[in-house]
């Protein structure tokens, strides 16, 4: 009898520890988070990952995660235009349960589905870069990116530096090359160096308030009339993004008898005035008798442009920093703390500085 009550014993004993196994199964099917093998899980999804940018980006989330021991996944597609290869990657990832999520977003709208899930399992979503604009409310907690209003005024005010030594009694004009007027970031960086050009341009006795037109296109004009003007913006935005039509654009510009100056608020735009100038014969530069140009990014050759004196400088993003902030945001609100965007910075760098390493690693080709 002893041995029968035994046995039964025995038997409900392993019953119920495989009942409790299956238990604990289902829960991690479910996306249970509650273990985390010592450190949080945070899954990032990038806009793309060959480019440079994207790999000092990833430099720096690993960075933060090794400081606090995360178990960080870092994907992204081919290039910035594949945006359902983002959306499969942006799937996977939701699939993990991971603890966080930090997304660069393609396209928002293409994503929407995915992100109410994520927002649905309770996985916190921190943008980066350019974020993820337009998000369902509460699904993204914070964003670690650019301040590109505060970047494109950054331009601005090193190159009146420059320019108000050659500002005379007589009209002159300023050239913008935007890669296009629709993405928030480049948008940005174009109406932020515009806005503050004006405000600058305005301080200065030789011309005054209400006498600097901006022209070119509807989304940055004002009222003010030619025939008013004692300076002139003027933006340049290529019908497609392709090199012949950017180009084409800066050269429009660089033609100009009465262009003093000319910015780049992208690589793109930055990349057509160089190739403009190579077709003019060599309009832009630092001396006196230049046209002075300045950029955003920090391709090769518009860090070429910039080491033989082409380019007075130019602003480049901290894609580290960008990167390292991220996941950080990523840790704090997977454990539920109240997270607020961040503004990674960019630096201002010219032939002088350009070749320092705390600029050096903020360059990418």
């Amino acid at each position: 009898m002893k041995k029968k009550t035994m046995g039964i014993l025995l038997m409900s004993t392993v019953a119920i520890t495989l009942l409790a196994a299956c238990s604990g199964e289902k829960g991690k099917e479910e996306g249970s988070k509650e273990s985390k093998d010592g450190g949080a899980k945070v899954e990032v999804v990038a806009k793309g990952f060959q480019h440079d940018f994207w790999k000092a980006v990833q430099s720096g989330a690993k960075k933060a995660a090794e400081e606090d021991n995360v178990t960080m996944n870092f994907v992204g597609p081919k290039d910035e235009t594949a945006i359902a290869e983002q959306l499969e990657m942006l799937n996977n990832a939701i699939n993990k349960n991971p603890d966080a999520i930090a997304l660069a977003a393609l396209d928002t709208e293409a994503e929407l589905d995915a992100i109410e899930t994520a927002k649905s399992k309770d996985i916190p979503i921190i943008g980066f870069d350019s974020g993820v604009p337009d998000a369902p409310e509460g699904a993204v907690k914070a964003t670690a990116s650019t301040d590109n209003n505060k970047a494109g005024a950054i331009a601005a005010e090193n190159l009146y530096k420059e320019l108000e030594k050659r500002i005379e009694d007589k009209t002159f004009r300023i050239g913008v090359v935007s890669q296009e007027v629709n993405s928030l970031s480049i948008s940005q960086r174009t109406g932020g160096f515009i806005e503050k050009m004006v405000e600058l341009l305005e301080s200065n006795e030789k011309i005054g308030k209400g006498k600097v037109q901006v022209t070119g296109h509807d989304k940055f004009k004002n009222d003010v009339k030619g025939k008013d003007a004692k300076a002139i913006i003027e933006l340049r935005v290529p019908a497609e993004v392709t090199d012949a039509a950017g180009k084409t654009e800066a050269s429009a510009l660089l033609e100009k008898k009465d262009l003093l100056a000319i910015y780049g608020s992208n690589e793109y735009g930055a990349k057509s005035i160089i190739n403009a100038n190579d077709g003019l014969g060599d309009r832009i530069g630092v001396e006196d008798d230049k046209i002075l140009a300045v950029g955003f990014d920090s391709g090769a050759l518009q860090q070429d442009a910039i080491r033989n004196g082409k380019f007075l400088g130019s602003v480049t993003q901290n894609p580290v920093k960008i990167g390292y902030e991220s996941v950080k945001l990523a840790v704090k609100a997977s454990k539920g703390e109240k997270v607020t965007d961040v503004d990674t910075g960019v630096e201002w760098y010219t032939k002088e500085n350009i070749d320092k390493d705390d600029i050096q690693e903020l360059l990418y080709e």
